[in-house]
């Protein structure tokens, strides 16, 4: 018996030896001794290294995706860094909340100086996969889909005069200015420490694109469907089916989230059927959108169709914080759209650019159960993930 009470301590000292070596007898320890208790002066981090990888559900379709998981710390700890704006409050996640699923909580953030922003903050937490969604020939960045990359988003930001106010060179510099910064560029980029704009953009861009929210309930409802040998690519065949995990109700929602929502956002909640759209909510907008930029007429009131995922979490809604709650944004479309001139085909009667606006007039019954459905898409697990929380002390 005494020799038996010893295998946990025996099997607990072995865990701890292998957590600081290799098979091969490698120490893993990211950061020497010294580095690291510089760290610990300013950050809560881990001596070992986070491991960022991705594993999709099967019915997305997609695979494992893994990182470079020095380099997302690295940007987790730039994201989080409010000494790079100009008076030194404001951080990427000051209007990016990670309990908020990346989002904001009010119509306009608050930037540089108490700047209101000119728009509502998009959720990042509101995609699958910023890596698999966003980028160059996929999805585009911001409200009026400007920017085509992290890179050029983040940069953009840190110059906006309301946000950030900080150009590239400024920030370089400010990065150069902390110490704590060298271990972690050591361990991102090897010997060569040297702090440059790209350096910057590319571990921020890696962080934000190691971000994946594929874990909530309908997600959950989705795999068991396609386990079972069900098909997940086609709305009819998910309108028509209950899924599994989801209550009466919720699966009432889901069948009126797929015929009367799908069409644009996704029946599965993944990409928007495509890059823009005018939902109507004004006839004449105060900020015409992508049309601020084109000039032209055919664009004005055009702005992203956000994805969903989390969106219980992400309000106000829509470019301009108007609608406080998920209740008014289902009461516009039930009976407030809008005949806009840019209105867009799924919202009019017909799909050739006429017609009278489409009013879906749910009824109260309808209503609870869309409302019900839309915060199965919230993801518990993301927005408590200690990967992607404030790494300051």
């Amino acid at each position: 018996m005494k020799n038996r009470s010893l295998i946990p301590l025996l099997v607990m000292l072995i865990a701890i030896g292998l957590a600081s070596c290799t098979k091969d007898g490698i120490d893993v320890k990211l950061y020497t001794d010294s580095d690291y208790q510089l760290l610990k002066d300013h950050l809560d981090l881990p001596n070992e290294p986070t491991d960022y990888t991705i594993h999709f559900p099967e019915y997305s379709r997609n695979s494992r995706l893994a990182f470079n998981n020095q380099l997302v710390t690295l940007g987790k700890v730039l994201f989080y860094d409010e000494n790079l704006s100009e008076d030194k409050t404001i951080s990427c996640a000051s209007c990016h909340k990670q309990h908020l699923a990346f989002a904001d909580d009010v119509a306009f953030s608050k930037g540089i100086l108490n700047r209101d922003t000119d728009r509502n903050s998009l959720a990042l937490g509101s995609v699958f996969n910023f890596n698999v969604y966003y980028g160059p020939d996929r999805i585009p960045f911001f409200w009026d889909n400007r920017a085509s990359t992290v890179q050029e988003q983040t940069e953009q930001t840190f110059a906006n005069e309301k946000e950030m106010g900080m150009n590239m060179d400024e920030v370089v510099q400010r990065v150069q200015e902390e110490e704590f910064y060298n271990p972690l560029f050591k361990a991102a980029y090897g010997v060569d420490v040297t702090v440059t704009e790209d350096k910057v953009l590319d571990a921020i861009s890696e962080f934000v694109n190691s971000m994946g929210s594929y874990n909530n309930v309908y997600d959950q409802a989705l795999e068991k469907h396609h386990q079972a040998g069900g098909s997940t690519s086609q709305a009819y065949s998910l309108a028509n089916t209950d899924l599994p995990l989801l209550s009466a109700q919720e699966n009432i929602g889901k069948t009126l989230y797929v015929n009367k929502c799908g069409s644009c956002h996704g029946v599965t909640n993944g990409a928007p059927s495509r890059n823009d759209a005018n939902n109507g909510l004004d006839n004449v907008y105060a900020d015409n959108g992508i049309g601020l930029l084109t000039n032209y007429t055919g664009d004005e009131g055009m702005f992203k169709i956000p994805t969903l995922r989390n969106i219980a979490l992400s309000g106000p809604y829509m470019h301009d914080g108007r609608f406080e709650t998920l209740e008014e944004v289902v009461d516009h479309y039930s009976t407030g759209v809008q005949d806009h001139p840019n209105l867009s085909d799924e919202l009019r009667t017909n799909s050739w650019g006429s017609g009278e606006p489409i009013q879906f007039n749910f009824s109260s019954e309808e209503k609870e159960a869309l409302l019900a459905f839309l915060h199965t898409f919230t993801d518990e697990s993301f927005v408590n993930d200690v990967r992607y929380a404030d790494p300051f002390k």
